[in-house]
């Protein structure tokens, strides 16, 4: 009986940890399987920015469940979190017509407040330590937060622990049915599976993965030790930001900063830049990203790539960049923003496909899963 549970997690990435958060809370007995010691996948991989502002659609529906369970999270687990909200640079008056636009149109449902609000030149080099040459305006998105993806990932799980869920580590899954998970420990009995193993559902459920056309995204990313003049209040996006996020990019205004910013800089165009910035406590910078698609990406990184970020990063701060930390983040990429599916009864497949997991996967979980559990519980009270 010790090998029956109501849910069975197959990864322990943000949307695994989120599973099993929306499960325990509602008195549902829950085990988490992955096959390595502790996440080590784009969980921890990335910036730390949970950008909620700049979403559209459902990535905006679960961003903002999510904000509300990384608020009651960090309070619970005791983990670095900070209202920082988000500022974003603007070095073109296209950019700042876009900002503008956005300001009209977005309707994140926060707050009280407005979701963005403008900036002139002045109140962006007050507020980021940037090189004043290099500002023509800018925006500040209250609303979105900053943690720490290193530390975060590690104390949620000490968390779940203390709530009563039970993790089986270093435990690799070879075969998912209908109540049952096959694992290098033995099988594992659950009325609910959900595989959240982001890019590697092909491995587990490669039939879903091709027919939703789910690849990998590998990008470059840098952890720098930088002379700021001051410490960055907030995450710092830019116009190749802009061009990524759906509120911003959907709007006719980003056309002609994507084609101002391709044709000005096609060697950024080429490696799918999102030039972007957040510092972690200890005083680092995070720099990215890169961005190329594959079913399988190549390991090696171009130092090329490394150069043009390290070169932005130095002009945009009027500082020199040394490198403190590489890697290769990969996430898991489609033309749909998110995979939610049952291929089999009982087994739910769940994965945000973009860039956005840290932002979403929270909300993502609990939307999704409230209703399953909803209905269990109402099985099981009748």
């Amino acid at each position: 009986m010790r090998d029956t549970f109501d849910l069975a997690v197959v990864g322990s990435g943000i949307v695994g940890l989120g599973a099993a958060y929306a499960a325990v809370q509602r008195g549902l007995r829950v085990v988490v399987i992955d096959r390595t010691a502790e996440p080590v996948g784009s969980t921890v991989r990335n910036f730390g920015h949970l950008c909620f502002t700049p979403q559209s659609g459902d990535a905006l529906r679960y961003g903002r469940a999510s904000r509300e369970i990384w608020m009651r999270l960090a309070r619970d687990a005791g983990f670095w979190l900070r209202e920082s909200g988000t500022h974003v640079v603007a070095r073109h008056r296209d950019e700042l017509a876009l900002l503008e636009a956005a300001g009209e149109r977005l309707d994140g449902g926060f707050g009280d407040g407005p979701s963005l609000r403008l900036l002139d030149a002045a109140q962006v080099t007050a507020a980021v330590p940037v090189d004043r040459r290099q500002v023509a305006g800018g925006a500040l998105l209250p609303y979105d937060l900053q943690t720490d993806p290193r530390s975060a990932a590690p104390a949620i799980i000490r968390h779940l622990v203390s709530l009563g869920v039970e993790f089986r580590m270093r435990t690799s899954v070879g075969r998912v049915t209908t109540g049952t998970v096959e694992t290098s420990r033995g099988t594992v009995f659950a009325d609910t599976v959900v595989v959240a193993v982001n890019h590697d559902v092909d491995q587990l459920l490669p039939d879903l993965a091709e027919q939703h056309a789910v690849v990998r995204c590998s990008l470059d990313m840098l952890r720098v030790g930088i002379p700021l003049a001051r410490p960055l209040a907030s995450p710092l996006l830019t116009g190749w930001s802009l061009i990524r996020y759906s509120a911003f990019a959907t709007l006719p205004e980003a056309g002609a900063v994507r084609e101002r910013l391709h044709t000005e800089r096609p060697e950024l165009a080429a490696i799918d830049l999102n030039q972007m910035y957040t510092q972690l406590p200890d005083g680092s910078v995070i720099v990215g990203d890169s961005h190329h698609k594959a079913v399988t990406p190549s390991p090696f990184q171009s130092e090329a790539t490394a150069d043009l970020l390290l070169h932005e990063t130095s002009v945009l701060f009027g500082a020199q960049a040394r490198v403190l930390e590489r890697w290769q983040g990969v996430y898991a990429s489609a033309p749909e923003e998110f995979l939610v599916a049952e291929p089999q009864p009982g087994v739910l497949a769940l994965a945000a496909t973009t860039g956005i997991g840290m932002t979403t996967g929270l909300g993502l979980a609990e939307t999704v899963l409230s209703e399953r559990f909803g209905a269990l519980h109402s099985t099981k009270g009748a």
